[in-house]
This record gives C-alpha cells, sequence and structure tokens, in this order.
C-alpha cells in the first residue's frame, strides 16, 4: 500500500506565502516524477509544477517565477513554496508521484487526498 499525504494549505492573503508538502510512504521500490495539480471550483485539473527524480522541474506558466517545487529523496517527499500569492491562485492543491511499489515490474500514479489553498484579496 502506497499513500501520499499533503500538508500545509490554508487561508492566506494576496501577496503571501504558503508551502505544501507531500510525504509518500508505504511499500515504495522508487519514486519518478513528483508534482502537483490544483483544481479550482468549475474547472479541470491542472498540472502546477513537476519535478523528476533527478531533480529536473516543470512549471505552468501562470506559476513560473513565483512557485518553486523541490523534493527530498531520502523522505520520499515533494515540497511546493508559493509566494506573491493571487486569489487566482484558490484551489485544491494535489500531490500526485507515479511510484513503482516492491516487487512491483511497473509504476503505477498516486494521487493526495487535496489541501485547501484559499488566497484573499
Amino acid at each position: 500500500q502506497v499513500q501520499l499525504v499533503e500538508s500545509g494549505g490554508g487561508l492566506v492573503q494576496a501577496g503571501g506565502s504558503l508551502r505544501l508538502s507531500c510525504a509518500a510512504s508505504g511499500s515504495i521500490f522508487s519514486i519518478n516524477v513528483m508534482g502537483w495539480y490544483r483544481q479550482a471550483p468549475g474547472k479541470q485539473r491542472d498540472l502546477v509544477a513537476s519535478i523528476t527524480n533527478g531533480g529536473s522541474t516543470n512549471y505552468a506558466d501562470s506559476v513560473k517565477g513565483r512557485f518553486t517545487i523541490s523534493r527530498d529523496n531520502a523522505k520520499n517527499t515533494v515540497y511546493l513554496q508559493m509566494n506573491t500569492l493571487k486569489p487566482e491562485d484558490t484551489a485544491v492543491y494535489y500531490c500526485n508521484a507515479r511510484i513503482r511499489r516492491l516487487a512491483a515490474p511497473y509504476q503505477y500514479e498516486y494521487w493526495g487526498q487535496g489541501t485547501q489553498v484559499t488566497v484573499s484579496s
């Protein structure tokens, strides 16, 4: 069994900062890409940022220069530092990871339960 547990969401004023964390646990052999997605009410879930196990990163255009994704491979944890937050960043943020379990031949995609981020104007 593999689990992704997120933390760090909350309410912040525009211009403020938040840091999200997501820890993977369970019978993990390896983790490839880890990332963050977000979904606002009535909208689809979109990629915010991703990072490979080698440290290569990818960002949505809307967050470039404001958000930074990082990971600690020893802790199986991914972080999202969000600065200069805007009201349009308000959404549920979901952690995502492609994980190969012990004794499993393939990677599977796993999701966290989601954490609410609300930015007030």
